[in-house]
């Protein structure tokens, strides 16, 4: 992979991470047209860490009143707990089904489809309002629905922010306790899906960082900071759904180009 493809891959991660549109399933795509073979998810992982830095940065502030504070106040003790349910599902889902996600990256025609259905969720916000519920007063119940609705967008062409939050509004949670949960969640989620697919990249033949690769991860990183804080203007305003006609869009076009021509 060459420097110039890497910087395109890594801004197409570090936007697409954080709006509602699915980074795997823009990273298929757009691999597939600019002819990389960038075959699993070994490349995407990176770039996934690259973003996961993105929100350890914005989220600085949160992380550190939640370490200072947990064994503290009730309220963020309440939080920390309620992340800590919010990784079960999804790392299992990932351990359990890492070789079925796997096998859909190699498929543009899924992630078409899996765009589509991506719309229909974000859809949804046009007729679900917040709630009311905050750091203290979700349940548990509402942390693993997020959490399984997190371990499903490993599939390529579904929105992880997109289906998180949709989760969580879906459950009651207000708009900012929402978007601080799901990207607080997605940390340790992130980190450790790093670490498993490290581990066997020696194995795969993997001699170290290209640099398309190292620089796919600096421009993942700078994009990324960019786009979480236009993710929560947006999401304040309201505007997140809108989001859906442009999943339904490139969905569309994917799936009709894969079959038509």
């Amino acid at each position: 992979m060459r420097t110039f493809e890497g910087i395109i891959l890594g801004i197409i991660q570090g936007l697409t991470e954080f709006l509602p549109v699915s980074s795997s399933g823009h990273l298929v795509i757009f691999q597939e047209l600019l002819g990389i073979s960038a075959k699993g998810i070994t490349f995407e992982v990176m770039l996934h860490f690259a973003t996961l830095l993105s929100v350890l940065y914005v989220f600085s502030h949160d992380i550190i009143r939640l370490a200072k504070n947990a064994l503290h106040s009730k309220q963020e003790r309440h939080f920390v707990f309620m992340l800590i349910l919010g990784i079960i599902p999804t790392g299992l889902m990932g351990v359990l089904l890492s070789d079925f996600f796997s096998k859909l990256y190699d498929s543009p025609a899924i992630t078409g489809f899996m765009l589509l259905v991506t719309g229909c969720i974000l859809f949804t916000l046009s007729r679900v309002k917040p709630g009311a519920k905050n750091e203290e007063t979700m349940t548990a119940l509402d942390a693993l629905f997020i959490s399984i609705a997190q371990g499903i967008a490993i599939i390529p062409g579904i929105s992880r922010s997109g289906s998180t939050i949709t989760a969580a509004i879906w459950r009651g949670l207000n708009r900012e306790t929402a978007v601080r949960f799901s990207f607080l969640v997605s940390i340790p989620v992130i980190l450790g899906a790093t670490v498993l697919e490290v581990k066997d990249l020696s194995v795969a033949g993997f001699a170290g960082f290209s640099g398309g690769m190292l620089a796919g991860m600096i421009a993942a990183f700078v994009s990324g900071v960019f786009a979480i804080r236009f993710f929560i203007k947006l999401l304040s305003a309201g505007r997140f759904h809108y989001f859906a006609y442009y999943c339904w869009f490139i969905g569309l076009l994917v799936v009709c180009s894969h079959y038509l021509f």
